[in-house]
Order: C-alpha cells, then sequence, then structure tokens
C-alpha cells in the first residue's frame, strides 16, 4: 500500500513538472523569420529553436524539412505542416535543443555599417581605407566592440577613439571640411560633447531643469545623414 501511494506521488510530482514546464514553454511567442521564400528560422523569444527549409531534389513528394542543429527531424508537404510540428513539440517540451549561435560583430557587419555611413558622405571605401576624390582620408574599424579613426596624414596612424561608426566617418569629413588639423580635431571632439551634453538632458526631469538648460535644449536638434553643413 505504502508503495502504491509512493508511487502515485511521484507520479503527481513528475506531471505536474510537465504541466509547468508546459506553462513556461508556452508564454514565449513563437515566431518565424523570413531568410528566403523557402527558408525560414523559428523563434521562441529570441531563442532560435529551428529551422525550415525546403529540399529541390526530384522525386520528393514532402519538400519541406524541419532542421535543428543541422539535422533533419521531420518532413512535410507544407510550411504550415512543419511550423505546427515544430510549436507542438516545443511546446511539449519534446523538440530537441537547438544549439544557439554566438552573437559578434563579423568583419562583413563592420564594413557594411562603415558603407552605410560613407555613402552619405560620397566617400570610397578600399582595402587599405576612406577616400575621398583619389585622395585618402583615413581607416575606420571596430576592434572588441570599440570603434576607432585614424588619419591618413597623421605619421603615427594614431587610433582616436569614436562611439559609432558614423561618429568615426563623421570625424574624416570634418578633415576634409576644416583647413587645420588641430581645428579640426577640436571641432569634431567638441561637437560630440555638446551633442551628448544635449541628449542627456532629454533624460532629465522637466522639474530639474534650469533656465539655462531649457535654453540649452531649444537649441538642440538630432544628427541629420548629412553634416557637411555643420562641419563647413
Amino acid at each position: 500500500m505504502t508503495h502504491l501511494i509512493n508511487t502515485q506521488q511521484a507520479q503527481t510530482e513528475t506531471e505536474s513538472q510537465i504541466l509547468q514546464q508546459t506553462q513556461i514553454l508556452g508564454k514565449k511567442e513563437i515566431r518565424a523569420v523570413e531568410i528566403s521564400f523557402y527558408d525560414h528560422e523559428i523563434y521562441a523569444g529570441n531563442e532560435l529553436i529551428a529551422t525550415i527549409t525546403h529540399d529541390t531534389d526530384d522525386f520528393v513528394t514532402q519538400r519541406w524539412v524541419v532542421m535543428v542543429n543541422g539535422i533533419e527531424i521531420h518532413r512535410s508537404n507544407t510550411w504550415a505542416k512543419c511550423d505546427s510540428y515544430i510549436t507542438w513539440h516545443y511546446t511539449q517540451g519534446t523538440l530537441p535543443t537547438q544549439q544557439q549561435q554566438i552573437e559578434a560583430t563579423t568583419g562583413n557587419e563592420i564594413m557594411a555599417q562603415i558603407a552605410t555611413e560613407c555613402e552619405k558622405f560620397e566617400f570610397d571605401i578600399f582595402d587599405d581605407g576612406i577616400y575621398y576624390n583619389d585622395t585618402k582620408l583615413g581607416e575606420v574599424s571596430c576592434t572588441d566592440g570599440n570603434w576607432w579613426v585614424t588619419r591618413a596624414s597623421s605619421q603615427q596612424h594614431h587610433k582616436i577613439p569614436c562611439d559609432s561608426a558614423f561618429s568615426a566617418v563623421w570625424f574624416l569629413q570634418i578633415l576634409l571640411a576644416s583647413p587645420d588639423i588641430d581645428a579640426k580635431r577640436t571641432s569634431f571632439i567638441g561637437a560630440q560633447s555638446e551633442i551628448s551634453h544635449r541628449e542627456g538632458l532629454l533624460d532629465k526631469p522637466c522639474d530639474e531643469l534650469t533656465a539655462i538648460q531649457w535654453e540649452q535644449l531649444k537649441k538642440y536638434k538630432p544628427l541629420p545623414e548629412n553634416m557637411a553643413l555643420l562641419t563647413a
């Protein structure tokens, strides 16, 4: 009799744990991110749980494939059925665990950000740096999450820290627009400091702002895409 009671208690605890886990999993929004028409990533919240792809081999009737960690675990004749399969097994806790990718800023992502900012100023990007009308202005890159810029006219190629790809490329625009190198760097650092100061005021409660700070906020404008007018 005692053995039967213990068995029932253990079964009840197991069922309770399964129900609790199912409720937790069910609270996460399951969504599909389209990579291409035939390739989708399936997420629960921000966590990748599976992928759906399309098999183009001849004589295949169930072309839609569910993949976890690059391994096929299910096939169906429609994308929707694959999506339902993933959702059901995930909420039941029976879907294999997808190994998460380590997020890191790749060289391609860095170059894409630099290219976006250079396009605003009509700068050209080559392997050895950034140019304007065949004149090298300097180099921009990101190391361990820290953006920096160097100017071509500097013999030591000292890396000047920046807070973003935009700030780094903007510095090169200031170099191009200002005739004096020292004035160029002073203008850049001063402008960054002033913008950061005024943006900081936006976060303060209204009743804590002084009359002078209110006047500073009146003059605040978000940075436009093209900084030529500010650096002229």
